[in-house]
């Protein structure tokens, strides 16, 4: 059986510094990005007025923690201190500070956090939709 729903979506925009500590390459250098957040919430119905949510509160959201990262050198601040400031990082950043501040009903339909680095490349995190592969790390020998 078929499950449909509604998806909204908005977007932000960011500029920022930041470095890999722990890569091999040109983004080991202090660089910067015009940052695009996008993130996204679902739900099976729609409101009084047709709406499955209000764009003005998933937008408010994220243009605030969009706000606090803007002209910032990231690897500076707290939230980055012992993570490195990879696309990944952010997005997943984004995605526990937005559940954090939304509304009930927004949190709760959450589906992810995107921070593209640059037009041709994102990085997302959400609950996982299908199985994940194998770790990269090999379990210890017990």
């Amino acid at each position: 059986m078929s499950r449909f729903v509604y998806t909204v979506s908005a977007q932000a925009h960011y500029d920022a510094a930041h470095y890999l500590r722990n890569y091999q390459g040109k983004c080991s250098k202090l660089h910067g990005h015009r940052y695009v957040v996008e993130a996204a919430v679902q739900t099976a119905e729609l409101d009084e007025a047709g709406l499955a949510f209000d764009f003005v509160d998933l937008k408010r959201a994220l243009r605030e923690i969009a706000d606090e990262l803007d002209h910032e050198n990231l690897n500076e601040l707290p939230q980055f201190q012992d993570v490195e400031t990879s696309a990944e990082n952010q997005a997943r950043y984004f995605f526990e500070e937005l559940r954090r501040r939304l509304p009930d009903e927004l949190r709760d339909g959450l589906l992810y956090a995107r921070v593209w680095e640059s037009p041709t490349a994102w990085a997302q995190y959400g609950p996982a939709a299908a199985p994940l592969p194998a770790p990269r790390t090999p379990a210890p020998d017990a």
